[in-house]
Formats: C-alpha cells, structure tokens, sequence
C-alpha cells in the first residue's frame, strides 16, 4: 500500500533589523512546528579540519565533506542529522521553512532542508556565504526524502532565512530551483513563498524553467511567489495567515525590538505562531547579533515543547565548550531505524532529560493551577535573570570566556530547579 501524504505544515522565522531593534544589533528568531510526539535536542559541534577526499553522512546521502566546518548550535529533530535553526560560531543564523509549490516536492531521498541548515552553518562565515553554500548543494545534489519519522510521507521544498551580524537573506527554493532576497527594511517575516518581483539572485535557468511549464508567458512581471506557488492558494491559507499575523506582532513594536520582544512573538497562540494540536511548536530559538563584531552573539533555545511553558536559555561560541548532554537525545548508531531499510519500522525513545523533566512540569502546570502557577513564575525569573546577565555582556566585550564556557548547561540546571 502507498504511504500517505501528509498536508502542508509549517513554521514561523522572523528576523528584525535596525532601525526595528532597539540599539545596533539584529534579532533573529524561529518557532519549530513538528509533529506532537517529535522530540527536538539542542547540540553542540566545535569547528574541526578534514582530511581530503572525505565524506559526509548526511540524514539519507553522502555527499562531499570540506576541509574545514564551523562550530555550530543546533535545535534538531533528534532522528536526523540536519537541524530545524541554529547558528555558528561567526554570527550566522539559519532557519527553514516548509513550503508548497506548483513543482511537487520529491520523495526521492536526497538532502533534506534541514541538512541544508546545518550544512550553511557549517560552511559559512556569512549569511550570503551561507546562501551560495545551500544553492550549490541545491545544484549538485538536490532535495528530497521524508521530512518524517514515519511512513507517512511528508515532503516539501524549503525556504531559508538567513541572517549575521551585517544583513539577512530569504532564500526559497522549489527542487533545485531558486531566487533570494536581501532584507532591507526594518523586519519581515517567512513561512511560505514571499519573495515577488524583488530578486537579488536568483538561479540562472529559475526563469527559463517556468517559462517552459507555460507558468510565465515572458510578457508580465516575474513574481516569483506568484509564479511558483500553488494555483488554489487556500492550501496554505494556515501559514498565510500566521504570516499576516506576525507581521502584524513585529510592527506593533517596530522600532522597539529586542530579544524578549521576539520571545513574546514566539509565545503567541493566538495568533497560531505558537502551534498546539497534532503539529506543534516543539523547539524554539532566538538570538541576539550585535553589529559591533567586538561583542558577542547571544543564542538562546528552549529545548522543549511549546515557549509559553518553557525557558530561553543562553548560549554564547567560547573556546572548550563541552557537548550539551541535557539536552542530547540517545543514539543508536547503525541500529536506528532511521538507518535501516525500509526506514520508520519502529520509533525508539528519543526523550532527553531535560525533555523528560519538562514533560513532568508542562502536565503540573496543566492540571495544577497554583502549583502550576508558582512553577511558571519560578521559570519567568529566571528567563529574565538570564537576559539581563547576557545584556551586560552584550555591551561590553567578554574578556574572560571562561564565565560563559557552561552557560547553557548551568542555565539547564536553574531550570530544573524550578521545576521541583
């Protein structure tokens, strides 16, 4: 029997530039949308050297591995080796989004968006760098595969928002196809095709291709939203909407941007931002990038299901940080699931043990009102120490990157406290 098709899901990125924020610096931010039961890690990787002619197992192909990849920090679905958002070492930020073309999304395993995030990260010491990364791979290797940790298939093409210090870029793609944007005003916002008929790059046959499906006639504007979405746009009406929405949440504080603006963004559900049901928001991340190179960016994840009930906790690049092992979900090695065919025969336990912590206080704070109240409270004040100790930092250069070499770690810590 065929699998089945999932129907399109997404997620939400923003990114906030000046004279949106508040001082010289830009915010970047993504909710990850994933299936319920998906369980997102938070994992570090320092910089390292190759040897020539190595390989690299990705999440189902190997490709090419280069000489030299960044550190990075990635929010990941934990089955995969890609990731939803991270950033590396030089301020560079990525996060993906699913989307839905007239061009069907292919289910033959190749990269997946998400390879595509870690491998930008990974090879990129800017955001343009980091685009001319993900188009070459694009060309040479394309994308495709499950988007899933089950038989059900689920499949799109992806749209990237990548941001450092300087600037920001949408880059949306169907199958190998491209066009990029740089942002230039205050803010915007991407969860589905949104670049129209301004086009900083593009691929060199983009509009070639559609000229030859007969979905451009040469003789109107190339609008690429336009030319590349779906014919019946009511199949994303959903993202659509979040996306109007959380325009509307950033120019509400245009201007007056920070970081614990974009959490709030983050922690919306009335807006759908912060999804709840069958897909949900299951990890989340927002960052800090001064444009001052002398002082450091600021990542902070949560690790865990749904930013309303969860804590942003710090991350800052030092030298001889330590894998983040509260947040590492097992591993199977050849024995995954993921890595045997057929794949998706069996799902292990993947939980990592600050999920399991979170899951225990997330049910509290569900079913007791006061208890649950109090244990809220608890992770709020310490959210807020965090950024207020970063905001320091943030002003002045860290002199001394052993006071930070744990930050993440011991922030877990505080938070499992406020859990008991």
């Amino acid at each position: 029997m065929a699998a089945a098709h999932l129907p399109p899901r997404s997620c939400d990125t923003f990114v906030a530039l000046p004279p949106a924020t508040i001082g010289e610096r830009i915010i970047f931010g993504k909710n990850s949308d994933r299936p319920c039961d998906e369980v997102q890690e938070v994992v570090y990787f320092p910089s390292a050297s190759h040897e020539p002619g190595a390989k690299l197992e990705c999440t189902y192909i190997e490709i090419e591995q280069v000489s030299h990849t960044h550190a990075v920090v990635l929010s990941r679905p934990a089955w995969l080796w890609g990731a939803e958002m991270g950033a590396n070492e030089h301020g560079v930020c990525i996060g993906n989004e699913a989307v839905w073309g007239r061009e069907e999304a292919s289910d033959s395993e190749a990269l997946l968006g998400m390879d595509l995030v870690r491998l930008g990260l990974e090879r990129a010491d800017s955001a343009e760098k980091a685009l001319e990364v993900i188009a070459e791979l694009l060309e040479r290797h394309g994308q495709g595969g499950n988007c899933m940790e089950d038989e059900s298939i689920f499949t799109y093409h992806n749209s990237f928002l990548i941001a450092d210090r300087k600037e920001a870029w949408i880059l949306e793609t169907s199958g190998k196809y491209w066009a990029a944007e740089k942002i230039e005003d205050g803010f915007h916002i991407s969860n589905q095709y949104s670049i129209t008929t301004k086009i900083d790059r593009e691929h060199p046959d983009m509009r070639d291709y559609a000229k030859s499906k007969g979905w451009w006639d040469c003789k109107r504007e190339f609008n690429f939203a336009v030319i590349y979405s779906y014919l019946n746009t009511a199949r994303i009406d959903a993202s659509g909407s979040r996306s109007c929405e959380g325009r509307k949440l950033l120019e509400k504080n245009n201007g007056n941007i920070t970081v614990e603006t974009m959490m709030d963004i983050l922690r919306d559900k009335e807006s759908g931002i912060n999804m709840e049901g069958g897909f949900l928001t299951t990890g989340s991340m927002a960052s800090v990038l001064p444009k001052d190179p002398r002082l450091p960016c600021v990542h902070y994840f949560t690790g865990t299901p749904d930013p309303a009930r969860s804590v942003f906790k710090p991350f800052i690049f030092v030298p001889n940080i330590q894998q983040l092992k509260k947040t590492c979900s097992p591993a199977y090695g050849p024995e995954d699931p993921v890595k045997k065919i057929p794949r998706f025969q069996s799902k292990p336990d993947r939980k990592h043990e600050l999920y399991k912590k979170h899951e225990v206080a997330a049910a509290i704070i569900e079913s007791t009102k006061e208890r649950g109240e109090n244990m809220l409270k608890k992770m709020r004040t310490l959210e807020k120490e965090k950024i207020a100790e970063m905001e320091e930092i943030a002003h002045s250069s860290l002199r001394d990157s052993t006071l930070v070499v744990n930050l993440f770690a011991e922030a877990i810590e505080e938070e499992l406290k406020a859990y008991s």
